[in-house]
């Protein structure tokens, strides 16, 4: 039974401000009142009672769709158009993707306000934002006038621009920063002077990005909740555009959100809202869930009581959180709730996998009904956990794996392309890179006659390593300005490499003299053909390529794509700044080389590129075990009936890690406005591992193997927060 409650005495008519914890059916409840709403719950949906919005807009006002991520965003999409059988448009959004594309619409309208060129605006992708920030604050870097926590010159950029963007989604001026960084963070993390100069540095930033129509994350939520949300103008689209308004899991919300929100109740809109206590994911990143919560003063609130049938029950989560948090309770765990533990970790990889192995050949559980979660998932665990398991006819899904672009094998390659093709660029490339591109090049598809689909299982090649190393030493010739390959018979023993690695060989050669033939004769545009062109030649094979494959190709164009976009444009300025001064203008050449070399070392430096779109797999058969970190898990709202819980002794089960962004607190609309104390952080820690918890015990439904290694990968000792759970777990 659903219980439903007024609270306090401003509730806007039929809006809802649904609560529940983890699978309480919060965006089932959602779906069933966007349903009512198109079948006639709101006259202005019904096209017979529909004319008094006819007359005052050509067109009837509608639904807006919110979900906190992408993947989200799609799958309530999916369900909404099922249940209406596709007969109302559904337009889902994600927040920062609505106000992107709202600030992108009403564009004309900033220009105006802030006196802008009139150019069309250009989103920056996250990765080509850090380098341009990079390069434009190379001097501060360079004199050390930015010694913000974290080390070297990539950590500080990120955290400016972080700053940045935590303000934005906040509603704060950029103007405040420098006052609350100064009173927020304690004097030994940062002087007035230190502050006072990130607050000029972010100032000029905003402006150089804005001049030139570039637009960040960060850039892109302050001009909405800035500029265009308070313009009538706009307020005025939005009432005649908008009459109701779903949102789901707004506890993922930046505070700019329940703006927005507000904006549509007060001119008359319905809502319908669900909040997670024990969600809270992106709190840390650029959420404000205490702030949003607020909202629920405007609606009626219903609460979902925790009647899952198949969940583990809710008391098993009290008598966790209550065995890591008092050391003096004393209770035992069900058999549900098992631990594997190890003195090293190399062990602790390998009997997890065992488990897993045999509990799948037994026919107790299916691989994909069971999920590998841990706070922080490093090169060692992934790979070993996949070898191991897919050695075993075991898939691996690895969840959203966003590690650097540069480590696909055949990203290097044809990065390593580029400098055989382009003059210039000798320096980038050595011996080993040259013999690691000609075993990618030569790669033959086998993945169709393979039972388990994984990118971790390679394609033959044609040269294999040995030979490539051959060939690398005997057939390559080093040069600053031009290095190239030599013909096969310059190695004076070819004989021995095989007709299969010396066709290979031939084959690649010959074709890069063609290529660098038509980028002489200025035949190549830029060096996307260059890729499209290998890629068809020498990768593609038919779409024989597995899918965390195909990503990183896709990943490899997208960047390639926007990085030469956004220096087309900074080329075309730099062509009218020095149209008066001819004899210090670079050459066509000199630029072309140029930003290839900085696109080469910007994703050699390990930059994490954007998502490709589309960024989730296609459905397929693949029966396959789920492998994320605690964030990607809880993000993608899973469920599995067993949980291994991997490195469960690590302290990183208490901290935010990646997850929580340098000063995030400070931009929380709560702020008491005093120093971040240890106290604070203590506190706040333990109230995150407690949601993580009570989350995580609701999206699994059998079991749970605490997978406890005494060392960490280090050597040093393992002594988190949940170790009493797991001694006292069946082991």
């Amino acid at each position: 039974m659903i219980t439903n409650y007024l609270k306090k005495n401003s509730v806007v008519q039929n809006s809802l401000w649904i609560i529940g914890s983890t699978r309480t059916g919060k965006t089932t409840r959602l779906v069933s009142q966007f349903y009512q709403w198109v079948e006639g719950g709101l006259d202005w949906l019904n096209p017979k009672s529909s004319s008094r919005y006819q007359r005052t807009s050509s067109k009837a006002p509608g639904i807006l769709v919110f979900a906190a991520n992408d993947d989200n965003r799609r799958e309530l999409a999916d369900r909404l158009t099922e249940v209406i059988r596709g007969r109302y448009p559904v337009l889902s959004k994600t927040p920062l993707g609505f106000f992107q594309d709202e600030v992108m619409l009403f564009w004309p309208l900033l220009i105006g306000r802030l006196d802008l060129k009139a150019q069309f605006p250009l989103r920056l992708r996250p990765e080509t934002e850090q380098d341009l920030a990079t390069q434009h604050w190379r001097t501060e870097l360079d004199n050390d006038l930015l010694q913000l926590p974290g080390g070297n010159d990539y950590t500080r950029v990120r955290r400016l621009l972080d700053l940045l963007q935590l303000a934005a989604v906040s509603g704060i001026p950029v103007e405040d920063i420098p006052y609350m960084l100064t009173v927020g963070i304690p004097e030994e993390e940062g002087n007035p002077e230190l502050w006072s100069t990130v607050g000029k540095l972010l100032l000029e930033w905003r402006s150089w990005c804005l001049e030139r129509g570039f637009l960040s994350y960060g850039i892109i939520a302050e001009l909405y909740w800035r500029y265009l949300l308070p313009d009538p103008t706009y307020q005025q689209y939005l009432q005649q555009r908008y009459q109701a308004v779903l949102a789901d899991d707004v506890d993922d919300y930046p505070a700019i959100a329940r703006d927005l929100f507000e904006t549509l109740l007060n001119q008359g809109a319905v809502g319908a809202f669900s909040f997670n206590p024990n969600g809270q994911v992106r709190l840390g990143l650029n959420a404000d869930p205490n702030y949003l919560a607020d909202l629920a003063s405007r609606c009626l609130v219903e609460i979902l009581p925790d009647l899952s049938t198949d969940a583990m029950p809710v008391e098993l989560a009290n008598t966790v959180v209550e065995l890591i948090s008092n050391s003096m309770f004393i209770e035992g765990l069900p058999e549900s709730i098992q631990s594997i533990q190890t003195t090293s970790r190399a062990q602790l990889l390998q009997q997890t996998a065992g488990v897993i192995s045999q509990a799948v050949k037994s026919g107790q559980v299916q691989p994909g009904e069971i999920a590998i979660i841990a706070p922080g998932l490093d090169a060692i665990a992934r790979y070993t956990l996949t070898e191991i398991l897919t050695n075993q006819g075991i898939a691996v899904e690895p969840l959203n794996d966003q590690r650097p672009l540069v480590s696909s094998p055949m990203v290097q390659g044809l990065l390593t392309l580029l400098a055989l093709v382009y003059p210039g660029l000798g320096r980038l490339v050595n011996r080993d890179a040259i013999a690691q591109m000609l075993v990618v090049l030569s790669s033959q598809p086998q993945l169709q006659e393979l039972k388990v689909e994984s990118s971790n299982l390679q394609p033959a090649t044609l040269i294999d390593p040995v030979r490539a190393g051959l060939l690398a030493d005997h057939c390559y010739a080093p040069d600053p300005e031009q290095p190239r390959l030599l013909p096969v018979e310059s190695f004076p023993r070819w004989d021995r490499l095989g007709h299969q690695a010396t066709t290979a060989y031939s084959e690649i050669f010959q074709w890069l003299e063609l290529q660098r033939e038509q980028q002489q004769q200025g035949l190549i545009p830029s060096c996307l053909v260059v890729f499209d062109r290998a890629i068809q030649k020498f990768l593609w094979h038919g779409s024989n390529l597995a899918y965390e494959q195909l990503a990183a190709l896709r990943e490899l164009m997208e960047t390639a794509q926007h990085y030469w976009q956004v220096n087309g444009r900074l080329g075309q300025e730099l062509k009218v700044n020095d149209s008066t001064q001819t004899n210090q203008q670079p050459s066509n050449r000199q630029r072309s080389t140029q930003t290839i070399a900085q696109f080469i070392l910007m994703l050699r430096r390990g930059t994490v590129t954007a998502n490709p779109y589309p960024v989730r797999r296609l459905p397929t058969a693949t029966n396959a075990v789920t492998l994320a970190t605690i964030f990607q898990y809880r993000a993608a709202r899973r469920c599995h009936r067993w949980h291994f819980w991997l490195d469960a002794g690590s302290s990183l089960w208490l901290s935010g890690g990646a997850a929580t962004l340098f000063g995030a607190h400070l931009f929380l609309k709560e702020w008491s406005g005093r120093p971040w104390t240890e106290e604070d952080k203590v506190q706040a820690d333990q109230q995150r591992l407690e949601r993580i918890l009570r989350d995580l015990f609701g999206r699994v439904t059998q079991r749970v193997y605490l997978c406890h290694s005494e060392l960490a990968v280090s050597g040093t000792e393992q002594n988190g927060p949940l170790l009493s759970l797991i001694h006292t777990a069946v082991s």
